[in-house]
């Protein structure tokens, strides 16, 4: 059995994040979010796994992920050319997968539910596809399903404008490799891509053994700000565990579950978990709450932050209003004036710098 991870794609929903880095490396609770998706799929034994890049972000992904010694994987780098569809990825993976079962995982997804389960259940029934689904409120916005009494899958479509359920495909599949004869009978959709919906309902059509279950934890596509936000607040809340690596003065307050890495430095400062500080940070005088999660290398002076991702080598200095509900890119740089407003919201990306007057 092996795995395919997709880490491509121009992550247009997390832009300005990332016109200079890949969505897939976004941290969350400072941990790239394609991170999580190769634990996961390690968790189940699968350790030979393909990871699909782009060639804007590609060797970023390659540089920061490396060959998946830290994982207990080994890992294979395939370059897709263009965005061209799900199934295309499938398609130019197929000498790394050869005649091997696979799962294939969206990197920009998360999910409560351990797969172990799910690839059991796969195995046992020797099926040709397993798919996840999720009741949504918005099913039009995805990949919807229609199934029988019995979890067959009975008809799939993408983006439908009138949707045929509320069920929802999550970024999570289990293919056999009959996948490969499917992918190479369909032709492109109207947006141009080879749709993993058609070739899943090309298996339907052929008669193939089709399941589909349902998932009970919580799933998050963090393609979007308030989706990458509301991803750091729950895994904050559910694996977060405190560890005071760092220096902290006599002045400064610790409450709830928190987590600073080595060489960080707070002086007079406040902080309410859920939060985590990342290696070699600078925090004086700042109020962080909860929610929060300041990558390596970040410096806050006089800030007040709350609900926020801050990631590597940022620096906010002199905002006294409280910043909620943000996304500040690396290497980014904020400071205000001393006439202020009530509140801040950003969403700002890697080496911008922004003066508020």
């Amino acid at each position: 059995m092996k795995a395919i991870i997709l880490s491509g794609g121009k992550g247009t929903r997390l832009r300005p994040l990332t016109y200079t880095g890949a969505k897939q490396l976004v941290p969350v609770a400072n941990k790239p979010i394609l991170w999580y998706g190769i634990e996961a799929i390690v968790a189940t034994g699968i350790t030979d796994i393909g990871i699909i890049i782009s060639p804007e972000t590609g060797e970023e992904v390659k540089a920061k992920t490396g060959d998946g010694d830290r994982f207990g994987a080994r890992i294979t780098y395939i370059l897709q050319e263009h965005p061209a569809g799900l199934a295309h990825a499938v398609k130019i993976a197929r000498p790394f997968l050869g005649d091997s079962s696979f799962v294939m995982y969206l990197g920009d997804n998360l999910i409560q539910n351990e797969l172990g389960g799910f690839l059991d259940h796969f195995k046992e029934q020797q099926m040709d596809a397993l798919i996840m689904l999720r009741p949504v409120v918005n099913p039009s916005a995805f990949g919807v399903a229609q199934v029988d009494e019995q979890g067959r899958v009975v008809h799939l479509v993408e983006k439908p404008k009138v949707p045929p359920s509320n069920l929802a495909l999550v970024g999570i599949y289990f293919f056999a490799q009959t996948i490969h004869a499917s992918i190479d009978r369909i032709q492109p959709s109207p947006r141009g891509e080879l749709e993993i919906t058609d070739a899943i309902q090309n298996l339907i059509d052929q008669q193939k053994h089709v399941e589909a279950r349902q998932i009970e934890g919580w799933w998050l596509d963090t393609g979007k700000k308030d989706d990458l936000l509301e991803a750091n607040q729950i895994i904050l809340d559910t694996c977060l565990q405190s560890d005071l690596c760092g220096e902290l003065d006599a002045q400064t307050q610790i409450s709830g579950r928190v987590q600073i890495g080595h060489g960080s430095k707070l002086i007079n400062c406040t902080v309410r978990g859920p939060v985590t500080i990342g290696k070699d940070c600078h925090l004086e005088n700042s109020f962080i709450g909860p929610y929060s999660s300041i990558a390596d290398q970040v410096t806050l002076i006089d800030a007040d932050l709350e609900h926020s991702v801050i990631l590597q080598g940022a620096r906010i200095v002199g905002i006294h209003q409280r910043i909620v509900d943000s996304v500040i890119g690396q290497r980014a740089h904020l400071k205000t004036a001393p006439q202020r407003p009530k509140a801040l919201r950003f969403m700002i990306g890697d080496d911008c710098q922004i003066e508020l007057a």
